[in-house]
């Protein structure tokens, strides 16, 4: 079986990076010749099982991240864009801005929200947690009965494991939602 030598080195270029760590620090670390590590780098070689485990270690990586092609790191979705979703029964939409990837477990959305018909939300799975920024206008926030008045920048961290609530107080209030679930 061929080695991908060429996404194993742009992860050891990507993961020394990320370090801070020069060349000659991950090589002495790891145990192998600096000369080896930078053609590795450079896509020549044809490393052992032992360096590239070495070089984990060394990183601080497990194994399998060698194998990982680097994913895009800059997204941009222009105002009004998105996929967007609307409630049935409240004057409030949810635009999904980035999408929890495979082994996460978290989805960033923009609410645009008028005052009226407040979003109930029922108990999402055990262990969620919800955190909103309001970024225009006014609303009431949190668990159904507890919510608590934010205004703009200001953020709450709430259990969505219970029944929440979002009330727009202004019309045209936005506002950042990360949802998470453990």
């Amino acid at each position: 079986m061929t080695q991908p030598i060429s996404v194993i080195a742009k992860s050891l270029v990507r993961e020394r990076l990320r370090t801070g760590l020069s060349l000659a620090e991950i090589a002495r670390r790891a145990g192998v010749a600096k000369s080896t590590l930078s053609q590795l780098e450079s896509g020549n070689g044809n490393p052992s099982l032992e360096t590239l485990w070495s070089l984990c270690v060394a990183l601080d990586i497990p194994f399998a991240r060698l194998f990982e092609p680097q994913q895009p790191t800059t997204q941009v979705i222009r105002r009004g864009e998105g996929t967007k979703v609307v409630a049935g029964q409240a004057n409030y939409e949810a635009i999904l801005l980035a999408a929890c990837p495979p082994g996460a477990r978290r989805d960033v959305y923009l609410l645009l929200t008028q005052p009226g018909a407040d979003r109930i939300s029922q108990p999402h799975p055990p262990g969620s947690v919800e955190h909103i920024i309001v970024t225009q206008g006014r609303a009431m926030v949190g668990l159904l009965d507890a919510p608590v008045e934010l205004g703009e920048g200001d953020y709450i961290c709430y259990p969505a494991d219970q029944e929440h609530i979002f009330k727009a107080l202004e019309p045209d209030t936005h506002a950042l939602l990360v949802a998470e679930q453990n």
